[in-house]
């Protein structure tokens, strides 16, 4: 059964692109935005009283967002790669900025394990972020899950060959990571620990193209934010000679574009069971590339928009 999706309000954030939302244990939205600004917004429940602080700017542009426990924040960031930031001082340090010898470029989402371990995704090693809709387009399959141990700086490759990697969440036990493989409109299941430790496979076939995920808690759903509705035509090109696609990429990098107005967030349990689907058709607030729940809320960012959206969270069952 599917929800209503109809956004109670919206906070303008005063620049573009709030691409990932995280929110911390006090019910504040943090994110980055496009001018390479890492926000921190109060008081979300009115959008008179609403307010948003600058926390750090990274100097690149930021995405995904990982809220560590003593309050310092990882980010994904497209330019400049996976960085560590002090909300406190606004101090930003680079953790990792290669892989394998070549620069980090187009990091999305990220993940911290309790020992330590940092996991994070590479969209793409052909398109940067202004070109994301080329590999989308195109099909590559040069999408990465990468692993950064406990006081390196060189992460190490765990999955290739994904396509357009995207979001990024723990199970419930730590014992797998869910990874959202945007151009496949699938989600992928990485296992951690257990007999198929470091093998990965199929978690849940999705009505369109994942963006984001959230972990809401031990006890709560897996968040995927739906960037776009699944699109026959493209599916098609897909099963096209690769030779076919990149001709249509480079024609798609360079074509206006505008998101449809179809958007649309998923809950799914550690089975891959769906707790809930909201959507809405012609949605003036477009391109959800994420979704988290900060106290009664639930919170949507954009890529595209230039603040969030801020709507009601679905009864429970």
């Amino acid at each position: 059964m599917t929800t209503a999706l109809v956004p109670l309000h919206y906070v303008a954030l005063g620049g573009r692109g709030p691409e990932d939302v995280v929110a911390d244990p006090e019910g504040r939205v943090l994110t980055g935005m496009a001018d390479g600004r890492i926000l921190r917004i109060r008081h979300l429940a009115d959008p008179d009283t609403a307010r948003a602080e600058v926390l750090a700017e990274t100097g690149g542009r930021p995405l995904g967002l990982e809220l560590l426990p003593d309050g310092r924040l990882l980010v994904c960031d497209a330019e400049r790669g996976l960085l560590g930031v002090d909300p406190d001082s606004g101090t930003v340090t680079v953790l990792a900025d290669s892989v394998a010898g070549q620069r980090l470029r187009f990091c999305s989402n990220v993940v911290a394990q309790d020992d330590g371990s940092v996991f994070f995704t590479v969209s793409s090693r052909r398109h940067p972020l202004d070109q994301w809709i080329g590999d989308i387009v195109e099909h590559s399959g040069t999408g990465r899950l990468l692993r950064l141990a406990p006081g390196s700086s060189i992460p190490e490759v765990l999955l290739d060959g994904l396509q357009f990697a995207n979001g990024l969440a723990p199970s419930a036990d730590g014992s797998f990571l869910v990874i959202a493989e945007t151009g496949a409109c699938r989600l992928t299941r990485y296992h951690l620990t257990g007999p198929r430790a470091g093998h990965a496979e199929p978690f849940a076939d999705l009505p369109g193209m994942p963006d984001n995920l959230w972990r809401d808690g031990p006890d709560g759903p897996i968040w995927v934010a739906l960037a776009g509705p699944r699109v026959p035509p493209l599916d098609l090109l897909h099963r096209t000679p690769p030779a076919v696609r990149r001709a249509v990429a480079r024609a798609a990098v360079h074509a206006p574009f505008r998101p449809g107005g179809t958007i649309g967030v998923l809950a799914l349990d550690d089975h891959g069971g769906t707790v809930h689907h909201l959507a809405r058709r012609r949605s003036g607030f477009r391109m959800v590339t994420s979704v988290c729940r900060a106290g009664r809320h639930l919170v949507l960012g954009s890529l595209w928009e230039p603040g969030i959206a801020v709507c009601a969270l679905p009864s429970a069952g």
